[in-house]
């Protein structure tokens, strides 16, 4: 199947506050790096939409895009839809861009984990998922206001959590939030588990407070749909989209689909030794000084002591509003009962 990629005319019409002149100038700049890949005008489009129409900071993003998915191999390489590993991954689990908007005009990324037993989840190939699916519907269906993330929690286990890696977290959360080309407007957890707390401890350490202050996490579907519209969810919680398991097929075939997409994105990569200037970037292992990978660590430390007490991982529902994630100082709702 052939690349088709949103229309760039109609980026334009979508957004007022798009100039040409902006785009064109953000193209040019990327002419005169060498160690870039070729920047298309969809390309400018989106890091500028994403910057908010801030030029310099576009270039800063655009960089770090590119040179992230270089460094990061193990993240932006063997993504191939088909193989056995991803096949793993998109069959335990749905991540899919909803079809409808909300009065924003937010798209919905919405995950599911589709089964409680952990032995087929392999956390950096939901990370890679993730980015797949994103990213295509950027590149195919163009401008949205902002993104928000919607996960269903309700088939999260304690196995699932024993395997996510801090410096994959670490990774991800850097790349979400300096280099890919969304506005990520919020992230909604429901139907939490009881160790929803250990989850949001996990994380902290990576965010910053801008994306902290729009985490929420709901116990009840009243509370999410303070958000997102109920209109908007799929039929499996009363909505008008299609049903999870409608959703799931579509997104599988339409990954396999495009296969040649993903052959395409593995060389959006830069040419190093042609680089101008040194590429700064957060030390992966500590930043300002700090060592959030440690304070995981340690996090990780005190879910495996208390697989030990439970291996089966249930454990009594505890109160998020006294226990370390109200320490945290994230967003739940009210109605989280004690």
């Amino acid at each position: 199947m052939s690349l088709i990629f949103a229309n760039v005319e109609s980026q334009f019409t979508k957004d007022k506050d798009l100039k040409k002149d902006d785009v064109k100038a953000l193209i040019d700049w990327a002419s005169k790096q060498p160690h870039f890949p070729n920047l298309t005008e969809l390309q400018a489009i989106m890091f500028l939409h994403s910057c908010y129409y801030r030029n310099e900071i576009a270039k800063t993003t655009i960089d770090t895009f590119f040179t992230l998915r270089t460094r990061y191999s193990d993240m932006f390489k063997n993504r191939n839809p088909s193989s056995a590993s991803m096949q793993k991954i998109i069959n335990h689990m749905l991540v899919t861009v909803l079809p409808g908007k909300t009065p924003e005009n937010y798209a919905i990324i919405f995950m599911k984990f589709l089964e409680n037993n952990s032995e087929n989840y392999n956390f950096l190939e939901e990370l890679k998922y993730a980015d797949m699916v994103c990213m295509l519907h950027l590149y195919q269906e163009g401008l949205s206001n902002g993104f928000l993330l919607v996960a269903d929690c309700e088939e999260l286990s304690f196995g699932h959590l024993l395997k996510h890696n801090p410096i994959l977290i670490k990774k991800f959360a850097y790349y979400l939030q300096e280099a890919m080309p969304i506005r990520l407007k919020g992230m909604h957890f429901f139907n939490p588990p009881p160790f929803m707390d250990k989850l949001l401890a996990l994380l902290k350490p990576f965010l910053k407070n801008e994306l902290l202050n729009s985490l929420h996490v709901h116990n009840t579907l009243e509370s999410l749909t303070k958000f997102v519209p109920l209109e908007c969810l799929p039929k499996d919680y009363g909505g008008a989209e299609e049903t999870v398991s409608v959703l799931h097929e579509t997104i599988k075939s339409r990954l396999v689909e495009h296969s040649n997409y993903f052959d395409w994105e593995e060389t959006l990569i830069v040419d190093e030794s042609k680089r101008l200037k040194e590429f700064e970037m957060d030390d992966i292992y500590g930043i300002d000084g700090l060592s959030p990978i440690a304070h995981v660590s340690d996090i990780m430390g005190t879910c495996l002591g208390s697989l030990r007490r439970d291996p089966t991982g249930h454990q009594k529902p505890s109160s998020f509003k006294h226990s370390s994630a109200s320490a945290l100082e994230i967003k739940v709702d009210p109605h989280i009962t004690e």
